[in-house]
């Protein structure tokens, strides 16, 4: 009896090194391999583009404080707020809408700003806006900025000849009413905006259409949105919310892609039943949930993607998802229409995510916006006054700048998954791209809030010499930058990495974004 006992004590000893052997032995199994010699497609830099409506306090508090504000500015626009997207080399900026672009008329925002007329933001907080922010404010922000305009017309509530003379205004250097308004209003040279969209959300608060509605009503305001001079407008055409696939399978049937140059995807990372949570207190469930809700959204793209490639094998159509990010409950005591929420070390896993799927589908994609940029959903900069802090999610799209214009490398990511409860994800999520100097970028997502993952990663048709790193993670999932402490969450050096025989390994910390840097 005493040896059966020990036998089987024997055994389940075994049994329980070989689990944890196991167990230590699939942790070790997360790996890369990266195609250096093989990229093809350019990840346009235009993915990493930003969205400014005219809600709550990203205009008015945000970007703009006017000349006479005690606030530093540089004609009227903070220069705090510049200089930070400035160094986050935002590539292009949407505006003035959204919502409000679909009840927005250009010309109560030009001339004499004591003489524009006042409008009420129904959709936004039925605040009143004094219009001081206009056409020429806006387009004074992107010259500072170094940027391209991204601008919204306006289908819902206004005309065609509407935005005919507003693209006449901006982009006409010869002699015309728009263009001698233009001149009289302080503006000698045309601006030349490239990037339009025809209209916003024309399924819902632009106009509530069906889609072969608003086809025709695109194809009508398209003709007239004219080429002035060497400017060739690309234009883009109001798609899709979230995975209404019979949205685009008829707008690439009745535009398709001789009328235009993209074909717009609003998706966010929320719940649009029931309540959408805090963005501050929230539990490891409230992590895991965002999360996985995330790692959706790349199946609902590949949906209108294959849509799209029915109709343009070519891919001649860029897909651009101008408008993105997480969406959760306002901050306690804030204006529920200014949409205001704070920004964890959750939000920037969500960034990551998103733009390291973005880039590897930059075959299509070729624009997105982040929603939005100072003060409203996902913002990278937050103000409160004269105080100004930088986001997780804005570290980054800092972080990943280097991606811009850089050649997307083809990868095979093998990973553990992250698991909660019965349900689980991939833990690691990662791109790789090759810039114009030749160095390798990747950036790594660990979405597993508590272990730290070993990455191995094979660059085949590579030699590497040198490798640097950046990382960003925090202290909890729910810690953010606050006012009073700023600099709680920020990029440090990341050295946890060893080169050798060509291959590069990683230690991953828990809930965190890093980028190598491979040369």
């Amino acid at each position: 009896m005493t040896t059966g006992r020990f036998s089987d004590k024997l055994t389940m000893a075994i049994l329980l090194v070989l689990m944890l052997f196991g167990a230590s032995l699939s942790a070790q199994q997360n790996t890369l391999v990266i195609n250096v010699d093989q990229g093809k497609v350019q990840i346009n830099k235009h993915i990493y583009g930003h969205f400014s409506e005219h809600l709550g306090r990203c205009i008015y508090g945000g970007l703009w404080v006017g000349e006479d504000s005690s606030i530093p500015n540089t004609r009227g626009l903070r220069n705090d707020v510049v200089g930070a997207l400035k160094k986050m080399q935002i590539p292009n900026l949407r505006w003035p809408g959204g919502c409000f672009a679909d009840e927005y008329h250009w010309m109560d925002g030009i001339g004499p700003r004591s003489e524009r007329p006042k409008m009420i933001n129904t959709h936004w907080g039925g605040v009143t806006e004094d219009n001081s922010f206009g056409t020429h404010e806006f387009m004074e922000l992107c010259e500072q900025l170094g940027t391209e305009a991204y601008i919204c017309g306006n289908v819902g509530s206004g005309t065609v000849e509407e935005m005919s003379k507003w693209v006449e205004y901006l982009n006409f250097d010869g002699v015309s009413p728009m263009a001698d308004l233009r001149r009289a209003n302080g503006r000698e040279k045309s601006w030349g905006v490239k990037y339009w969209a025809v209209g916003n959300e024309n399924w819902g608060c632009g106009g509530w259409m069906t889609p072969e509605f608003y086809a025709d009503q695109y194809r009508r305001y398209a003709i007239y949105a004219r080429n002035y001079g060497d400017n060739r407008m690309l234009k883009v055409a109001g798609g899709a919310s979230e995975d209404d696939y019979n949205w685009t399978e008829v707008l690439m049937q009745k535009i398709g892609p001789q009328g235009m140059w993209g074909l717009s995807l609003h998706h966010y990372t929320t719940t649009w039943r029931g309540p959408k949570g805090s963005a501050t207190q929230f539990d490891e469930e409230g992590y895991f949930v965002t999360l996985d809700r995330c790692l959706k959204i790349p199946g609902v793209i590949d949906k209108h993607m294959t849509i799209m490639d029915k109709y343009d094998p070519e891919k001649r159509v860029a897909l651009v998802v101008d408008e993105w990010g997480t969406w959760f409950e306002v901050e306690p005591g804030t204006n529920p229409g200014f949409l205001y929420q704070q920004n964890t070390i959750r939000d920037a896993l969500v960034a990551g995510i998103h733009l390291n799927e973005f880039n590897k589908r930059a075959d299509r994609i070729r624009m997105a916006n982040l929603a939005q940029t100072v003060n409203v959903l996902q913002a990278v900069i937050l103000t409160d006054g004269e105080k100004m802090l930088l986001t997780p999610t804005y570290h980054v799209f800092e972080m990943y700048k280097v991606h811009q214009d850089a050649t997307l490398l083809p990868a095979e990511l093998s990973c553990a998954d992250y698991s909660f409860g019965e349900d689980k994800l991939p833990a690691i999520n990662a791109s790789a791209s090759r810039d114009a100097s030749g160095k390798v970028h990747i950036t790594l997502c660990n979405l597993d809030p508590k272990n730290t993952l070993n990455l191995d990663t094979e660059l085949r048709g590579f030699s590497a010499k040198k490798v640097s790193g950046r990382v960003l993670t925090a202290p909890k999932i729910n810690s953010f930058n606050s006012f009073d402490k700023p600099d709680l969450i920020q990029p440090v050096a990341f050295k946890d990495f060893r080169l050798s025989g060509g291959k590069l390994s990683a230690k991953l910390p828990p809930k965190s974004v890093v980028v190598l840097e491979v040369e």
